[in-house]
């Protein structure tokens, strides 16, 4: 699959179920909505009928949870027809999910498990991924994922395993920067040591989200606001790559819809300070 740019939307945040009254009430000013695919697939009632909404009004994206692409279970084909009929109906700017697996033999088991970082891995991955966005006549973006253990055999790490991945099999990087940050507290390396080894030509989106400090790890809950470090690491992504589409995400403890916009808006101030300008939207 052909590569090209990927879109630029601005800073946006994802559509929750706790907002619909509020978005479709306001249309409030923010660039666009990110919404979890496996919440619209199969259905035909409000929440598809609010995303269409939106979609009238502001670029989307689609981010799914259950896609297991690092599984070795055969794709789920059921599973992939019903977001393809969900993209050709939305017609989303991205299409997005995790770099990880989420079950076997049949079973979700509803987590983003970790992966070994090796080249049988890799091999694996990207035939999947290529098999994927062949189907679905989209090119893809994957996100690096928060971990809590690591495996002893992986043989490189984890930004040359995520890079490798998507130079082989076409697809783009959604740069989850405080998973670089929880990772790097976790597994004890430098965030900006991630940034300087993934190509800027893959990144096709930022996500910034709070965490939980556990005391000996950090738990990735999206519970929080975004913390100032990860805002510098946010700072130092664009200084070395430009105007990246950004997403806030906070999925537990859903703050009102004005305080989810407060961090968009903090997101747009620094976006605009690093990168000298308002987003322009290009999808």
């Amino acid at each position: 699959m052909s590569a090209k740019r990927w879109p630029v939307l601005g800073c946006g945040v994802g559509l929750r179920t706790e907002h619909y009254d509020v978005i479709t009430r306001d249309w409030p000013a923010v660039d666009w909505f990110e919404a979890i695919s496996e919440n619209f697939m199969d259905s035909g009632g409000r929440p598809l009928h609010v995303l269409e909404q939106v979609r009238r009004r502001y670029p989307v994206a689609l981010h799914g949870v259950s896609l297991s692409i690092g599984s070795t279970d055969p794709l789920n084909q059921e599973y992939l027809k019903r977001l393809k009929a969900l993209a050709d109906r939305i017609e989303p700017a991205i299409v997005s999910d995790h770099l990880c697996w989420t079950g076997v033999e049949g079973a979700n088991l509803h987590d983003l498990l970790p992966l070994p970082f090796t080249e049988e891995a890799v091999r694996h991955i990207a035939g999947r991924v290529e098999q994927v966005q062949a189907f679905l006549g989209r090119r893809l973006l994957l996100e690096n994922v928060s971990t809590y253990v690591t495996y002893a055999h992986s043989t490189m790490p984890e930004w040359e395993f995520l890079t490798a991945i998507a130079e082989r099999s076409g697809c783009g990087i959604l740069l989850d920067l405080n998973n670089i940050y929880v990772n790097g507290y976790n597994h004890q390396f430098d965030p900006a040591e991630f940034l300087r080894h993934v190509p800027g030509e893959l990144v096709g989106q930022f996500h910034l989200a709070g965490h939980t400090d556990m005391g000996a790890y950090l738990f990735d809950t999206h519970s929080a606001p975004v913390i100032e470090a990860v805002w510098n690491l946010y700072r130092d992504a664009l200084q070395r790559w430009g105007p990246v589409t950004t997403l806030i995400e906070w999925d537990e403890q859903i703050p009102p819809f004005p305080r989810l916009a407060e961090e968009a808006e903090r997101a747009r101030a620094i976006y605009v300070q690093v990168c000298g300008g308002q987003p322009e939207v290009s999808v």
